[in-house]
């Protein structure tokens, strides 16, 4: 880790303001010593949205945040966004900082507390990645899952729309369901922890991604050993 004098550097790469001030507050309470930086392009997700999947220009646009924010000292680049995960995966590749994306850590836990693996999303753009990231956490952690994919059809609408009680009803009586098939439940959307208050016992937990994400690139950044900051040419900055 770098000195009190230099506190290492956490870039998140959002792809709408929804998480901004959570992910803010979760950093602040599990990693204090942390300098958080923002990048944010909410036409992102409405590229994603609009053609059913992450385009070429969305992965062009992911890989050159990523660039930009290993320019500006990043130690480490948190993605915010599961429906950008794959183009996440591939935009680390550019760097040469430690990358996270928010879901990893929920699909370990996931894979660590049952076979029966539901996953619950409101956007059809979410709920396939985040079913392949479960599927390819669990071929790395050799473990056998079977995963049951939950899409709320009407919930993201009504959320758009200005009706969040509507929404969050809608998600909580599907997850309920739902916890009754499986041994645990997947929230694709990280913003599906603001239900968490209103679910109450299930009878299999619940996972979101937020806090288990941030918890864990707080973990890495301890484990990486501090990087010499670079100037725009990729040489050691001189001092």
């Amino acid at each position: 880790m770098p000195s009190a004098s230099q506190p290492p550097v956490v870039f998140i790469v959002h792809t709408s303001f929804v998480s901004v001030q959570d992910l803010t507050a979760l950093f602040k309470e599990l990693g204090p010593e942390v300098e958080l930086r923002h990048i944010v392009d909410d036409s992102l997700l409405k590229e994603v949205l609009a053609h059913g999947g992450v385009t070429p220009a969305v992965r062009r646009r992911m890989r050159e945040y990523y660039r930009a924010a290993e320019l500006a000292g990043a130690a480490l680049i948190f993605n915010q966004c599961s429906s950008v995960g794959e183009a996440a995966d591939a935009a680390a590749r550019a760097v040469h900082v430690p990358v996270v994306k928010v879901d990893s850590a929920m699909a370990e836990e996931a894979c660590r507390t049952g076979s029966r693996i539901g996953v619950v999303a409101t956007l059809e753009t979410t709920l396939g990645p985040t079913c392949r990231l479960v599927e390819r956490t669990a071929r790395r952690m050799r473990r056998p899952v079977t995963i049951t994919r939950c899409l709320v059809r009407g919930a993201f609408e009504k959320l758009v729309g200005g009706d969040r009680p509507a929404h969050n009803a809608m998600v909580i009586a599907a997850i309920r369901e739902l916890a009754r098939k499986v041994d645990v439940v997947v929230c694709a959307q990280g913003s599906m922890v603001a239900i968490l208050g209103e679910l109450g016992p299930t009878p299999a937990p619940v996972l979101t991604s937020p806090r288990l994400g941030v918890a864990s690139a707080v973990q890495r950044l301890r484990e990486t050993p501090p990087r010499r900051r670079t100037t725009g040419r990729g040489r050691p900055a001189r001092r």
